[in-house]
């Protein structure tokens, strides 16, 4: 019996101000100790996201202790706004010229950017989904690269489902999202390959 009350105190805890909605501010901080990319400096890059997703009006929702979705989590800023700046950080990280002129396009369809809550007995995990196509084009034109890109963040052992715990797990998906990016030699290359 006593289990069962405590199971069911946890259950609540998890729930926090379920039925009010919440804002938060998503961010992404560059890697660290990034060297400069030999020939990036003579590449001026423009990167562009579109925000494809069904519903762009919420990055997730709260739900209370039995699992049923609450409020809803909103972000301060356009989430393909925080993307785009992800991306050009990245960039000039590595030594890239970002905006005109440029020489190369990335292009970047997101079709989603959402946080789920997932129950457990004693805690849950906050676990968020980014995905979204990503492009390389020349200034003429022609395709130089073309990859379905995802990433999974995750919070785990959470007690509140609310928005701090959506956003850190928000996070850590942008951050994985853009380390598989740019670890992918294909795309550096891509992007050189436009000053040649």
């Amino acid at each position: 019996m006593k289990r069962m009350l405590l199971g069911l105190v946890c259950l609540g805890c998890l729930s926090g101000c379920a039925v009010t909605s919440e804002q938060i501010t998503l961010s992404h901080q560059p890697q660290d100790n990034i060297a400069a990319i030999a020939g990036a400096d003579t590449v001026g890059v423009n990167v562009t996201v579109k925000d494809e997703r069904p519903d762009m009006s919420r990055v997730s929702r709260k739900k209370n202790g039995f699992g049923m979705e609450m409020a809803s989590i909103t972000a301060t800023e356009d989430v393909d706004i925080t993307i785009r700046k992800a991306i050009e950080e990245e960039l000039r990280q590595r030594g890239f010229k970002v905006g005109s002129p440029a020489i190369v396009s990335v292009e970047a369809g997101l079709t989603r950017f959402y946080n789920d809550f997932k129950l457990g007995f004693f805690a849950g995990d906050s676990v968020s989904d980014l995905n979204m196509l990503i492009k390389v084009h020349s200034k003429d034109g022609a395709q130089l690269y073309s990859r379905q890109l995802t990433a999974q963040g995750i919070e785990k052992n959470i007690q509140l489902m609310t928005g701090d715990n959506a956003r850190l797990a928000l996070n850590d998906a942008l951050k994985n999202g853009m380390t598989k990016l740019f670890d992918d030699q294909q795309f550096i290359a891509a992007l050189l390959s436009a000053a040649k």
